[in-house]
């Protein structure tokens, strides 16, 4: 029976709840109801006492975790929307990211972030906020786009002794299945080549892997081979997979669907641009969501993010560049 990114986050929870007693989940209506998205189905009743209503703040949400990190504990937070997670934004980038460099105490608290676009989700709820928080030493970002990396990164989330923002993309819950669950996996901040290829690379992570690969697969019909690579973390970021890739093509194609200014995709361009110029036959390129909020209506956020017919075009430009 095939089984859905969401699905697959929440046996990940179950797992760890089982596997050890320090781990606990808290967020706003993440108990009998479930979870908005319902991420935690099931787990109050499975494991009473252990997967726990907070009050609708987000800042006392991280400040417990943190409590109950240093205290020993591995909590982990569900976020009901990534774009709240500002309102707790001091307690992660101020207390838990710089927890063991103050004190030489381990913070290993799990924020779950919902993040990214869906149609009708407007400005609100929709917002990409990785590039935010890599900006923040201390700081694990993950940013999983299959079921199997949703499934296996969040069990080694919980298990890193730092803070690490999990970032699950919403339109991923039911549009992605898979067969089973993995018993192996990479290790976190190690990138993977989803698809080999020789004319062009295209670095990407999250839902746009999906929108990538089928524009390689569209490309293919005429003869093209599109290399991508889907990062997987964005903090660490694996550079030398990146560089590998791009020695094999000479050309470089970076989307994302967060914002363009100061983001993930500007800083893979910066990092070859610096350490593999030698390397490029051509500019590098990147494509990003429009500099705007998310709209609301579902046609105009289908322009604003980037989808495989932008990613095509950008890519038609790149190869006769």
């Amino acid at each position: 029976m095939a089984i859905t990114y969401l699905e697959a986050i929440r046996e990940a929870q179950a797992k760890l709840l089982a596997d050890d007693p320090r781990v606990f989940i808290y967020g706003q209506d993440v108990g009998n109801f479930g979870g908005a998205f319902k991420a935690t189905k099931g787990l109050a009743k499975e494991f009473p006492g252990r997967v726990l209503d907070s009050p609708i703040s987000e800042d006392a949400q991280v400040g417990l975790a943190i409590g109950a990190a240093i205290e020993g504990m591995r909590p982990i937070i569900e976020m009901q929307f990534a774009d709240f997670s500002t309102c707790g934004l001091n307690q992660i980038i101020n207390h838990a990211a710089t927890m063991f460099w103050r004190t030489n105490t381990k913070c290993p608290i799990t924020v779950r972030l919902p993040c990214g676009g869906t149609a009708g989700g407007g400005p609100f709820h929709s917002q990409s906020m990785e590039a935010l928080y890599a900006h923040y030493p201390g700081l694990i970002v993950l940013n999983p786009a299959t079921v199997e990396d949703a499934y296996s990164m969040l069990i080694a989330a919980v298990h890193i002794d730092d803070p690490v923002v999990f970032c699950e993309h919403k339109y991923l819950y039911y549009h992605l299945k898979a067969d089973a669950l993995p018993t192996e996996a990479l290790p976190i901040g190690k990138a993977r080549v989803a698809r080999p290829g020789r004319d062009a690379t295209i670095v990407t992570y999250s839902a746009m892997l999906h929108e990538a690969l089928a524009c390689a697969e569209e490309l293919a019909k005429d003869g093209w081979q599109i290399e991508v690579v889907d990062l997987r973390s964005v903090k660490p970021l694996d550079t030398d997979t990146i560089l590998g890739s791009v020695a094999r093509t000479g050309r470089l194609l970076v989307v994302g669907e967060a914002f363009p200014w100061g983001g993930v995709t500007a800083e893979v361009v910066a990092r070859v641009a610096t350490e593999g110029f030698s390397l490029l036959d051509a500019p590098p390129m990147r494509l990003n969501a429009k500099d705007t909020p998310v709209p609301y209506h579902p046609n105009l956020w289908g322009t604003h993010r980037p989808t495989a017919r932008a990613i095509i075009g950008a890519m038609r430009e790149l190869l006769h560049a």
